[in-house]
């Protein structure tokens, strides 16, 4: 073979070979395409390989120190972790800043237009009476009265049962009760929307939160624990944020927040309060019950 042929034969073997080890375009653009084989090198799959492992151990302790700067400092001198340490950073600020990150998100999403769902009658499940602490003398209830703050008129303004059942249209709802300890329940509430009460009675025009209070709440022992919410007047005016007066279709009963408690469904069942007694109007956020005890403060779901 002349060295001109020998070229040749070179030239048209490594046509053949490109054109075997290049994919087959498709003939059609939805057509399924074949699989591409990539090869790597052992050496670089064993280096990745060893990279993981590193990142993944790393991370792991990161995650277990971070862990542990949020146990109590008496649970760190048991375990013998760091005991005697003065300069250990406290878990308060990284708590309180998680926190305060998702209320900010929760209350950036918040959209007076978001339905929560409701259900059918078949649906109702059982509802635990999750009193903070014990549950009140049905005795308060015949002298129980609502009394109004911070409105537009500058009076306060008291008000029986039997006014605000006179008052306002009746509105019904079966949705769920989500509590923050983890557990749900569906229930079937029936009251008046509290966007009535705030054409009613509207509040100061610079008014953007409510503050409602239960002067009948009793702490663990039975002793007198008022408890107290905030909530924004946006959630206030949602459709589905009823003052409910009964439930399952008869009057609440002490258990439950006789004879009006909040029913908010967007919010978690700690802002749900019960037996209320006095809704103030403010400018600025009141301070509320469990956000003072380190829990959210916005509670939307």
């Amino acid at each position: 073979m002349n060295p001109e042929d020998e070229c040749c034969a070179r030239e048209s073997d490594n046509i053949f070979a490109d054109d075997s080890a290049s994919p087959r375009k498709p003939a059609s653009f939805f057509e399924e395409r074949a699989p591409e084989v990539v090869e790597v090198a052992p050496q670089l799959l064993r280096h990745w390989s060893r990279r993981d492992v590193l990142l993944f151990g790393m991370g792991a302790i990161a995650a277990a120190a971070g862990g542990v700067s949020l146990l109590p400092q008496s649970t760190l001198k048991r375990l013998g972790i760091f005991a005697g340490s003065k300069n250990w950073p406290r878990k308060e600020w990284l708590l309180d800043r998680a926190l305060r990150i998702d209320d900010d998100v929760a209350e950036a999403l918040y959209s007076s237009n978001r339905m929560v769902p409701t259900y059918t009658k078949s649906q109702i499940t059982p509802l635990r009476n999750n009193y903070n602490g014990a549950t009140p003398d049905p005795s308060y209830i015949s002298d129980w009265s609502l009394t109004l703050n911070g409105l537009a008129s500058g009076l306060s303004v008291s008000l029986n049962i039997r006014n605000l059942l006179a008052s306002f249209q009746m509105h019904e709802q079966i949705s769920r009760l989500v509590c923050v300890e983890g557990w749900s329940a569906i229930a079937w509430w029936a009251g008046f929307r509290f966007d009535d009460l705030l054409r009613a009675h509207p509040p100061m025009s610079q008014a953007k939160w409510a503050r409602l209070e239960s002067s009948v709440n009793l702490g663990p022992w039975g002793n007198p624990d008022p408890y107290f919410v905030s909530l924004d007047l946006s959630t206030a005016r949602h459709p589905q944020t009823l003052l409910a007066t009964h439930l399952n279709g008869k009057p609440l009963t002490a258990e439950h927040g006789a004879p009006l408690r909040l029913v908010v469904p967007v919010k978690l069942g700690l802002k749900n309060i019960k037996a209320i007694t006095r809704i103030t109007y403010t400018a600025d956020e009141p301070v509320d019950y469990w956000a003072m005890r380190g829990y959210s403060r916005y509670d939307g779901i």
